[in-house]
Parts: structure tokens; sequence; C-alpha cells
């Protein structure tokens, strides 16, 4: 599989990352460790958890996973934890604080069986605690030997921003990565986020590639989810955003899209809308959520999958999100050049 760089630092992984937020929900241990088996057996490095997963319970179906296959796969796995989200009921068991990230930290530390991760990210912005405190907690932990890098996920391009001039400034340290959402269906942080990411020379991670599902082929226009869909397992997980979804125009011109360069290649639908995500600007590896093995063997399938020019533009032109008016549309577009017309 093909690696790159985590960001700016020298750290490499590979092309396609394993989420593993369906570790101990919709995957039982077992089939979670099949899925890590696999993942590895197919070249990829990077391991994505979070501590909210499950409650821990990924992080820790990972750490017996990790002791069980030894020092080798320790090796080869870059592994990758997240912080932010309530663990607990008391005021100080959520945010960014100095205090919780330390706490939470050691706890994905003790769940996961090591003594260090390789990427520590802030799971989202908190708007109580100041970025230079976060920052400089994230910094207490590189230097304590507790994570090798830190990231961002879900921040804004504002956000991004801030959180880099404050590391620059004040000689903290700084972020590598931001994970965001990011699909055919969902490409609004190309207005800000990505430029913000791309002039700060962070690495995206992005999660959720295929648009829960939908840039599989698994729906269709006149039935809602039923049987061996996630929504039609789990009506209570998102039939709302499934409703509105699906009466966008927008919406079937990407399938229909997707759909048609899957048949031209003879390839899925959904290893072509990785393929397409994987070679975008900033990308360095796409977060792969499957909830079973099968499902995973055949995401993985576009682990050298690369298109073409056409194939692109083809894409590019059913999924454009083409912001209407100021700020992102109109003088937004016009802005990427020198010549703005109007002066205004």
């Amino acid at each position: 599989m093909e690696h790159r760089t985590l960001g700016r630092s020298g750290c490499s992984v590979s092309r396609l990352a394993l989420g593993t937020m369906t570790f101990g929900d919709e995957t039982d241990e077992a089939g979670s460790h099949e899925q890590l088996d696999v993942f590895l057996e197919a070249g990829g490095t990077l391991v994505d958890t979070a501590d909210v997963y499950s409650t821990g319970v990924s992080e820790q179906i990972i750490g017996r996973w990790l002791a069980d296959r030894g020092a080798e796969a320790r090796e080869r796995v870059v592994l990758a934890t997240k912080g932010r989200f309530p663990m607990g009921d008391g005021p100080n068991e959520v945010g960014l604080s100095r205090r919780h990230l330390h706490h939470a930290l050691d706890a994905s530390l003790r769940r996961l069986q090591v003594d260090c991760v390789d990427l520590y990210q802030v799971h989202a912005w908190d708007p109580y605690t100041p970025i230079a405190e976060t920052l400089s907690a994230l910094t207490d932990l590189v230097r304590a030997g507790k994570t090798h890098y830190i990231g961002l996920s879900n921040f804004t391009g504002w956000q991004v921003q801030k959180a880099v001039a404050v590391a620059e400034a004040e000689g903290l340290e700084v972020p590598v990565t931001l994970q965001p959402q990011y699909n055919l269906l969902v490409r609004e942080i190309e207005w800000e986020i990505v430029p913000s990411c791309e002039e700060a020379g962070l690495g995206l991670l992005p999660w959720s590639p295929l648009g829960g599902g939908w840039l599989t082929g698994k729906y269709t226009r006149d039935e809602r989810p039923t049987g061996a869909t996630r929504l039609g397992e789990r009506p209570d997980r998102g039939v709302e955003a499934y409703d509105r979804r699906s009466v966008q125009q927008r919406t079937w011109d990407v399938v229909e899209a997707v759909q048609q360069v899957a048949g031209d290649r003879g390839v899925s639908m959904a290893q072509v809308a990785l393929a397409w995500l994987a070679d975008r600007p900033t990308v360095t590896s796409v977060i792969l959520g499957a909830r079973t093995t099968e499902q995973l063997r055949d995401n993985l399938g576009a682990a050298d999958l690369h298109l073409d020019a056409a194939e692109i533009e083809r894409l590019d032109a059913a999924s454009d999100p083409a912001p209407a008016d100021y700020p992102y549309g109109g003088p937004g577009v016009e802005q990427r050049s020198r010549k703005i017309q109007g002066g205004r």
C-alpha cells in the first residue's frame, strides 16, 4: 500500500487508515481483531480510535489485540487516539483543559496497553479552554513521551489557523493533522478548512469517506433503508439525516456519477469514492470505518487505485456544492485570482 508522511512530520502512514468506531458496538471483539489482521496484511499501518468509541471499549479491544500480536504488530502500527468528550459525569471529565487531557491520555494508554501513542488528537474545539492551555498541555504530553505528534479533529478554518498561530508564536508543539468529515457529498470544507490546512501544512485524515453508506450504492431514491445496512438495522441512527439528503437532487447526481465510473472501471462504488478522496489536496490518509471484514476487504481494494483526469472531472462536476453567493460564491471565487470585479 502507498505511504505518505503525516502532515509535515517525518512519520509515514498508509494511504488508507483503519477507523475503529464500530469496535465494541457494531463489531464484536473477534470481528474487530480480524479487521486489524486483514488491515495489516494489506499493508495498512494507521489505526485510529478515540476514548469515547464504545466508551473505551474500542481502545480496550485494540489493546488486547496489540498485546496478543506482540512487538512486531506494535512496531508496524501507527496508533492514533483522541480525547475531549465526556468519559464520566464530573465537571472536569470533559473538554481540552490541561487537567482533562492528562487524565484522558493516561486512561487511553492503559486501555491500549501501551506507553505512548503516535498521534494524540483533540476531538473537537473547546470554547471554555484557552487554546494556549490546550497546546501547552499537549506539548507537555509530547515531552513526557506519551505521544509523538498532536493533531486536531472537527476544527473549523479559523480554529485551525488560531491553533497553529498560537503554537508557533509561543514555541509550542504544532499540530500535524486535522481529522474532518469529507467525502463526495460533503465538500464544503474545501471553502476554508482545506486551504487553512494547506497553508499550515496539516495533513487531512478524512472520516466518513463513504458518506454514511450513500457512496456505496446501498440506498435508492424510492425506498428507505432496510435489512443489512446501518440505517436499516439501526433506524435510530440517522433516519432524519437520510430523509434530508434523499430529497436533494445533488445526492442522486453524485451517486449516479460514482456508479458510472465504477461500472466503467469494473470496481465497486466504494473504491471509486475512496480513490477520489485519497488523492484530494492535503489528504494524508482516508479513515475506513467498516462494520464487517467483508466491507473492509472491499474498501482496501482502493489502496492503489488512482482515477484519471476525466473520471475526476466527472465526479467533481456532479459533487460541486456550488456556493451561490458571498462569501464563498461570487467574490469568494473571484479572489482566487487578482481580477476581482466591482471593487466592493
